[in-house]
């Protein structure tokens, strides 16, 4: 505590000093003021589209939260009227996102535990989580699934105040084929729906394109759909194709054509081959990728991008039988889980395009940060880690002039940290304070 008033005095009551390089525009040593304006200081930051770390910040915000200019704290100085956020001798990095969440599903009840619960449980427990994601520095997450398009209605609360949590990028219901991974896999056929298919689910490409639409009309702003089937659902194989490389590329040119981007859940070789010639833009888990999935991803002149949750096994194989997750669920995690790992570790040797994906929900959506540690160990540089969950998720997103950088005309979406994370990641694992917009949501 009287290290970081030490510095916050040192960074108010000086106006003249050295200069500092920086990747933005700086100021000039002047008086700044404005109605609504914010100042953030630290000791540093890093600045993820260059790789370089950027002493004594001075990062002015404006009244939509955006930032306005990033200025050397030791040459400016502001107004009274600007407010002040001293975060001390912290580091500071852009907000972190994380591209595969589902904060509709509390990780502690698996398996059939969930039928002791009302259809509206689900949407009050994603409160919590959402809380518990921007607590863990986490300012925007793509949920890519939900019930009763949970997460559309917990955007809409966030955006409008009456709720606090990340920026959400909802996709409402998944897509899938009947009997696959995105369909309701649990119940026999008298409790099921008895007038159509489940939400979200298409044979053909005609009714999966319907299904895009649908999606969209209602609040989507990513598609999801399931390739393949999947660990977690009942009466499938990680392994298996289920939605053909035809329907997947009708539903690609169907969302591009609306302007959404597709994530494709795809464990399968044969799935991630599918979903990468169909134009998807982010395959997730790609588990059982093979050599020529990983040449087909670095080949394709549209950028795709591989989401590989390769930590939360290490929650669901400690907690998953507890929870009620049932033992063939919990078969298939295991088989998979190294395999996964060791791809991970192939597809960054060979520069594939990644992204930070957690698959938050199968494990407890506060503990996510636990994964860069876990992509480093499996073949990442700690910046290259950092850069998958701020700047590439942006980009792969199609949002680089709103989040993934500390930079001039995008959100004021930061977080601090104890120590340098390029040289320990897991600093990531418990952050000391988060900004969203400019506002300071969690720490002191």
């Amino acid at each position: 505590m009287q290290s970081r008033m030490k510095l916050g005095s040192f960074l108010r009551g000086i106006a003249f000093g050295g200069t500092a390089l920086f990747a933005v525009s700086t100021m000039p040593a002047r008086a700044q003021d404005g109605t609504g304006q914010t100042v953030i200081t630290a000791a540093r930051y890093i600045d993820v589209l260059t790789g370089k770390t950027v002493d004594y910040p001075a990062i002015f915000v404006g009244a939509d939260g955006r930032i306005t200019s990033i200025a050397d704290a030791r040459t400016v100085r502001w107004g009274a009227g600007v407010k002040h956020i001293d975060l001390g001798e912290k580091t500071l990095l852009p907000g972190l996102i994380d591209m595969h969440v589902h904060l509709d599903g509390p990780a502690d009840i698996g398996g059939y535990r969930g039928l002791e619960f009302t259809d509206s449980f689900w949407g009050m427990t994603a409160v919590k989580n959402a809380n518990d994601m921007l607590g863990a520095g986490f300012t925007t997450v793509r949920n890519v699934g939900s019930d009763n398009r949970n997460d559309i209605g917990l955007k809409q609360a966030i955006d409008a105040g009456y709720a606090t949590g990340p920026r959400i990028v909802p996709a409402g219901y998944a897509l899938g084929a009947t009997g696959g991974h995105c369909d309701s896999t649990f119940l026999p056929p008298s409790l099921e729906k008895k007038d159509g298919k489940e939400e979200g689910i298409g044979d053909t490409t005609d009714e999966l394109r319907y299904q895009v639409r649908r999606q969209r009309k209602y609040g989507a702003e990513v598609i999801k759909v399931c390739a393949t089937g999947g660990v977690f659902s009942r009466n499938t194989e990680p392994g298996q194709l289920q939605v053909s490389e035809k329907e997947l590329a009708a539903i690609a040119d169907e969302a591009h054509q609306w302007g959404l981007r597709v994530a494709a859940h795809a464990h399968g070789a044969a799935g991630i081959r599918a979903a990468i010639a169909a134009g998807i833009d982010t395959i997730e888990h790609v588990s059982l990728v093979d050599d020529e999935g990983i040449r087909m991803a670095l080949a394709r002149k549209q950028p795709v991008w591989f989401s590989m949750d390769i930590y939360n096994t290490e929650y669901t194989q400690a907690e998953g039988a507890k929870n009620g997750v049932l033992e063939d669920n919990l078969r298939k995690d295991r088989e998979i889980a190294q395999i996964q790992r060791d791809n991970f570790r192939k597809a960054v040797k060979a520069g594939v395009r990644m992204v930070f994906g957690s698959d938050a929900g199968v494990m407890p959506h506060g503990q996510v940060g636990g994964q860069f540690r876990v992509m480093v160990e499996y073949g990442m540089t700690p910046l290259q880690a950092i850069q998958a969950a701020t700047r590439n998720a942006a980009e792969a997103m199609g949002r680089e002039k709103d989040v993934g950088a500390i930079a001039v005309g995008r959100y004021a979406d930061i977080v601090a940290v104890d120590g340098d994370p390029l040289n320990d990641v897991r600093q990531l694992e418990s952050v000391y304070a988060v900004v969203k917009g400019g506002a300071l949501v969690r720490g002191q």
